[in-house]
């Protein structure tokens, strides 16, 4: 072997070990944005029983309201199914978007109901509950929006962008 095949060689292995680590830390990355969105899909798991729960509640009280509770069950459904899109894709953002948007209907739903003069203590727990859940749920969005940013950083950066494009990697969507 003369010097310059033994020099090609060594910049060929070179390049080959570099691509190898850049695909392990994309994959690692993509991996921490999945797990990440996992505990955002619970918080939504979570906050869909409570609204279901506070509807159950309200559908005895506000019997004038049933159009706009039924709105609210239809935007919960709606972003049920964005969630359940997003969470086998949630790199995707198209999916992340669709459960953007759902959930901008969703608070658009809750904030037209009316605030019932209900007794006992069971809604008021429950409102409380949900507001511990919407801070909770904040929380996780900030952790995927973290992972997100710094997947997408990854992705972008040069050189590791022609092993991202080589293999298929796509910037992925924050809420």
């Amino acid at each position: 072997m003369t010097t310059t095949q033994g020099t090609a060689t060594a910049i060929g292995a070179v390049v080959v070990f570099w691509m190898v680590g850049a695909y392990n830390r994309l994959v690692r990355l993509r991996s921490d944005l999945v797990a990440r969105f996992g505990a955002v899909d619970e918080r939504y798991r979570q906050r869909h029983a409570l609204l279901e729960g506070q509807l159950d509640l309200l559908a005895t009280a506000l019997t004038a309201a049933a159009p706009r509770l039924e709105a609210l069950r239809a935007a919960c459904r709606q972003a049920d199914a964005a969630r359940e899109h997003a969470r086998n894709r949630p790199g995707s953002a198209s999916a992340v978007t669709s459960l953007r948007v759902a959930e901008t209907i969703l608070a658009d739903a809750r904030s037209r109901l009316p605030v019932p003069a209900v007794t006992g203590t069971e809604l008021p727990d429950l409102n409380a509950r949900l507001a511990t859940g919407e801070t909770a749920l904040a929380f996780a969005r900030d952790e995927f929006n973290a992972a997100v940013a710094a997947y997408n950083d990854a992705v972008r950066q040069f050189p590791t962008v022609l092993v991202a494009r080589l293999f298929g990697f796509r910037a992925a969507a924050a809420f």
